[in-house]
């Protein structure tokens, strides 16, 4: 008697060459908002961790323009024992010029709810926002990052979790001078679990 073997869930066999890896590790950094570990990396990408640690110094060398091609202007950088791409800090003026000079809109709902919570809770992790809000803030909070509303405070050197704060823009926006001027939330909410009204932030 033969037993059929259900290969419906099993993980795609994906290809383990050095460039291939590599490709697979970019398309997961350009999407991530905190520091991988080359454990995490390895998990995503489905392949073996010495191999993994190879494809991301070879993109570390490459994106430096040590491998023949031009230095890119931004770099894969290791923080707090995790993996991201960052803007290089020559560049840095040119990217708050930018962000500064784009027309203003209006923030959305997800996005006063999402900044309310760091605003009150900070400094907060974005899975420390996600669990209060109960729904994925990875957009909103790149949003508020571009809107020089929050700020990366710090990388907590244990997880490698970024926490969040709010900046002197958002003050400048809400037209107080520091965060001890927001109102108390206990007027707003019996308690903490069902999250913040953003109209506080209006």
């Amino acid at each position: 008697m033969t037993t059929e073997i259900d290969t419906d869930d099993a993980p795609p066999v994906r290809s383990q060459e050095p460039a291939d890896v590599a490709r697979r590790i970019e398309a997961i950094l350009l999407i991530v908002d905190e520091p991988q570990s080359l454990v995490a990396l390895a998990a995503a990408v489905g392949a073996p961790v010495p191999t993994v640690r190879q494809a991301v110094e070879g993109l570390v060398a490459d994106y430096d323009g040590e491998t023949g091609g031009p230095r890119r202007g931004f770099e894969l950088r290791e923080v707090g024992g995790g993996w991201r791409l960052y803007v290089r800090d020559e560049h840095d003026d040119l990217i708050a010029e930018y962000v500064g000079g784009q027309a203003p809109s209006r923030l959305s709902q997800a996005a006063l709810e999402t900044l309310a919570v760091i605003a009150y809770k900070q400094p907060v992790t974005r899975s420390q926002v996600a669990s209060i809000r109960a729904v994925n803030v990875d957009s909103v909070v790149r949003t508020l990052l571009a809107r020089g509303l929050i700020t990366e405070l710090f990388t907590d050197p244990e997880t490698g979790a970024i926490n969040y704060g709010t900046t002197d823009a958002l003050l400048v926006n809400l037209g107080i001078n520091s965060l001890d001027e927001l109102p108390h939330i206990s007027p707003l909410l019996d308690d903490g679990s069902d999250g913040f009204d953003a109209e506080v932030l209006r």
